[in-house]
């Protein structure tokens, strides 16, 4: 992501406690990004704001997010107050097809189709490759249009094979979205009950066998290494483990 350069995407419940037992400074973050205006998405957004501008004392980094979350909308409530918005140097009303650059990172906001109707998602440009962040979306036609060419898709899958939910993504979503991007690597983050019940490992398994590319589910403390190689190592809870040789 270029050298000291620190974003956090999709701040949800927790996201500032849960970093900072990371080991990292959240007064480090250059940049937030809101996917859309549900609160497993958006809950500490406003912390972060307040760490990212030193206590709302500086007017420093870039805010990008959806209509919905910035303005509200038919669905939802503003999910970021005024004050906060106010304290960032840049703020980015993402949509669709809007570019911007945090750094020497270039982001294009791609489409998601979600109960958010302004819900979007992420696709990072960088000097090694892209990666991207499908954010909770259903399957439509021109999905696959936004995540050709990458080398790590990170996909939002809540529900298992054979479970499918309007607005969200399943395993047989995520299998037909890879058959036709054929990134590098996939990982399967966002995970349902009924993913959790049914066993991402073997969701996992099941979408790298359907498509060859090599898939693993999301766990808590996961660190990806994204360089000239794509690492993963699995969390302090399984003891920094290299997965990479069994993905």
């Amino acid at each position: 992501m270029g050298e000291g350069l620190n974003l956090h995407l999709d701040p949800g419940p927790g996201a500032l406690v849960h970093s900072i037992e990371e080991g990292l400074n959240p007064q480090h973050v250059r940049a937030l990004l809101v996917s859309h205006c549900h609160p497993d998405h958006y809950t500490d957004a406003e912390v972060f704001v307040e760490a990212m501008t030193r206590g709302m004392t500086r007017k420093q980094g870039v805010l990008a997010a959806p209509r919905s979350v910035l303005e509200g909308s038919s669905v939802c409530e503003a999910s970021i107050s005024r004050y906060h918005q106010q304290m960032v140097e840049q703020k980015i009303q993402a949509a669709p097809g809007v570019r911007f650059e945090v750094g020497a990172v270039h982001v294009l906001t791609t489409e998601a189709r979600h109960t958010d109707p302004d819900a979007v998602g992420f696709r990072f440009e960088t000097e090694v490759g892209d990666f991207a962040y499908t954010s909770d979306t259903e399957y439509f036609a021109d999905i696959i249009k936004h995540y050709q060419g990458l080398r790590l898709l990170v996909l939002c899958v809540m529900r298992p094979s054979g479970k499918p939910w309007k607005g969200h993504m399943s395993t047989d979503d995520a299998i037909r979205i890879l058959a036709d991007t054929r990134p590098e690597q996939a990982v399967m983050t966002h995970l349902g009950m009924r993913m959790l019940l049914q066993g991402p490992e073997k969701e996992a398994k099941l979408i790298q066998e359907k498509t060859d590319v090599p898939t693993f589910a999301a766990v808590d403390g996961m660190i990806i290494h994204f360089g000239e190689t794509i690492r993963v190592q699995a969390g302090k809870g399984r003891g920094q483990e290299d997965l990479t040789g069994f993905l």
